[in-house]
């Protein structure tokens, strides 16, 4: 039974072997950034393009939908019903402002973080301003591009491996960071902080855009957060969180408690009272990526390929 766990392993390890290279690569400094002596990656500035990128797809999207709907109510209405419309529903829509764009961005990346003080740890962009101002950078330029391609499954798909490989970054090396390097011992050691760090910090941004209708043409409301609707909390999103770095923290005996969790699910394929040794923490990554690959992929064809919801 150990030569055919050995045997598993040794395969899983191959297998993940050009996602562990593909890490080793896109991790590396982006150039123009290493000039100025910034540590930017490869996989870091596509994440943030992808980002700016489906935030004004979204946001254009549901411009449009507010807008056919304006233009239903009006259909066949007289020129002093169009009027009365328009001065009932016209002052609501606002103009576009780069600004709110800019802060929408930037809530989804830093909104987590304001879990960090709980934790005795410093809000990242308090100690860093690199983040917060190559997001903006790369948001204006975003907003300067004449036209965006809309959503469909042929620009999702290939995109959703890009979102494994950038989430899993944070699942596994930001917010478990935050955790094990806490001044608090009871929190450092706690696998309950560590799950409910990861579920708050990942999903806390656009929470808060989604309860504050921050992406509509409208003025700033509170609603209901897609997250609290029905079937909300079964949306990859937030699920994936806490179950990725629970798998990587399993798999690399990230605190104490994993290490005996490990011990009692696979200990079955080690005889006797055999220590069961952690994965090393780049198959870890790369097994935790793949999870998200395909999590993320059916999402995308479940959204956009034409299946039932």
């Amino acid at each position: 039974m150990l030569r055919a766990a050995s045997l598993l392993f040794i395969l899983t390890t191959m297998s993940l072997a050009p996602i562990v290279e593909l890490y080793r690569w896109g991790l590396q400094p982006v150039a123009p950034f290493l000039w100025f002596g910034i540590q930017i990656s490869t996989i870091e500035v596509a994440a943030a393009i992808r980002l700016c990128l489906i935030l004004r797809q979204v946001r254009e999207l549901i411009a449009m939908a507010y807008k056919g709907h304006a233009t239903q109510v009006t259909a066949g209405a007289s020129e002093k019903e169009k009027e009365k419309f328009a001065a009932a529903f016209g002052p609501k829509f606002e103009e576009k402002s780069l600004v709110r764009d800019l802060v929408a961005t930037l809530i989804v990346v830093h909104g987590g973080d304001a879990i960090a003080p709980l934790l005795g740890m410093p809000p990242p962009f308090l100690v860093s301003g690199v983040y917060p101002i190559t997001y903006a950078l790369i948001q204006t330029g975003i907003e300067w591009i004449p036209t965006v391609p809309d959503l469909s499954l042929q620009l999702e798909l290939p995109l959703s491996f890009l979102d494994a490989l950038s989430r899993t970054l944070l699942l596994v090396h930001v917010i478990p960071g935050m955790v094990l390097n806490s001044p608090y011992p009871q929190i450092a050691s706690s696998p309950w902080a560590l799950l409910v760090t990861s579920l708050f910090s990942a999903n806390t941004g656009f929470f808060i855009l989604n309860l504050t209708n921050f992406l509509h043409p409208t003025p700033l409301s509170l609603t209901t957060p897609s997250e609290l609707l029905p079937y909300g909390w079964t949306t990859v999103d937030l699920w994936c969180a806490p179950l990725v770095t629970g798998v990587y923290s399993l798999l690399t005996h990230a605190q104490p408690f994993w290490e005996s969790a490990h011990a009692t699910v696979f200990g079955w394929l080690s005889p006797g009272d055999e220590k069961l040794a952690p994965v090393d923490h780049e198959t870890a990554r790369a097994a935790c990526t793949v999870v998200l690959m395909v999590l993320f992929s059916a999402r995308a064809v479940k959204t956009y390929g034409g299946m039932k919801h």
